[in-house]
């Protein structure tokens, strides 16, 4: 059955190949960039031109995850449009790198705003709407630096998306007998030019300071070190379709976590001992109901 969703951060390369896959599946999407006609446009025409197929519904509703009123009022367009919303896909984020103590407080909020507190305006506004339905599934995609050993000069960013997990967790199981389901992607550490091409911190006078001091081959050493491991990634192509899998997967058989790429970093094994205590937390305490969504009849 065709499915109604919203997918956020189409811009950067997962996005794009997210849409398109959903789309090609038969799904109604709904496209949205934080900034489609600034410094994303490019990614977020991009998206459009490649599902500008006969039959292919990919529906452009630009708005500011960073705005409550924005996030508000998509919402309400597309249910009034459709009369319902299926799908939520978590998947706007900033990348930053460099020494952690050279990012101000204000740049923190400013990563947390983005990778955190957008899904966190984008819920509140769907929500309502699948609880009222009794189905719905939120996909959520995070990063295995969140779980897996810590690279230097990731910590600010790593701390986003280990908020942006955390919270998912919380959602999970909170949202179960409301018939919604919930999963996490977590890819694989990216490739040493996502982190070229990033946010850097704005106290540049720090940032020398580990620059020139005994942490001054650091970077080069972690660079060089990711990108002998992400020649083994998996491509946002190969993300974007296993997404529409498991929105394809019947209610009830869809996984809480899809690990990407080889468990270099020991996110997934983390993340499997991490499982574990939780199941055996919510059994002990008489929640066990709560591990898998019920149906809502």
């Amino acid at each position: 059955m065709s499915k109604v969703i919203v997918v956020t951060g189409a811009a950067n390369s997962i996005g794009r190949s997210t849409c398109r896959e959903l789309a090609l599946a038969g799904h109604r999407v709904y496209v949205s960039t934080r900034d489609a006609n600034g410094q994303n446009a490019h990614g977020f025409e991009a998206t459009g031109a490649e599902t500008d197929k006969p039959g292919i519904d990919v529906r452009t509703l630009a708005f500011d995850v960073g705005s409550e009123a924005s996030v508000n009022a998509a919402i309400e367009t597309i249910v009034a449009e459709n009369d319902r919303l299926d799908v939520i896909v978590h998947n706007a984020r900033q990348v930053v790198y460099g020494p952690t103590e050279a990012f101000t407080p204000e740049q923190l909020a400013e990563l947390y705003d983005i990778n955190v507190l957008s899904a966190q305006r984008l819920n509140r506004a769907a929500l309502p709407q699948l609880r009222k339905q009794g189905q719905g599934l939120l996909i959520w995609i995070t990063s295995s630096c969140a779980r897996g050993g810590a690279v230097p000069f990731l910590g600010s960013y790593a701390s986003s998306k280990a908020a942006m997990d955390a919270l998912a967790l919380g959602y999970a199981g909170e949202l179960a007998r409301w018939g919604i389901e919930t999963s996490i992607f977590v890819p694989s550490a990216l490739g040493p030019g996502h982190y070229v091409r990033s946010g850097r911190p704005t106290d540049t006078i720090r940032a020398e300071e580990y620059a020139d001091g005994p942490t001054a081959n650091l970077s080069e050493i972690a660079l060089s070190g990711v990108a002998q491991l992400s020649q083994k990634d998996r491509t946002p192509q190969d993300v974007g379709r296993a997404i529409a899998d498991v929105v394809d997967m019947p209610f009830g058989q869809r996984p809480l976590r899809v690990h990407f790429g080889p468990d270099d970093d020991g996110a997934a094994a983390v993340d499997a001992t991490a499982n574990r205590a939780r199941t055996e937390l919510l059994r002990r305490i008489g929640l066990e109901d709560i591990l898998a969504p019920t149906v809502i009849t």
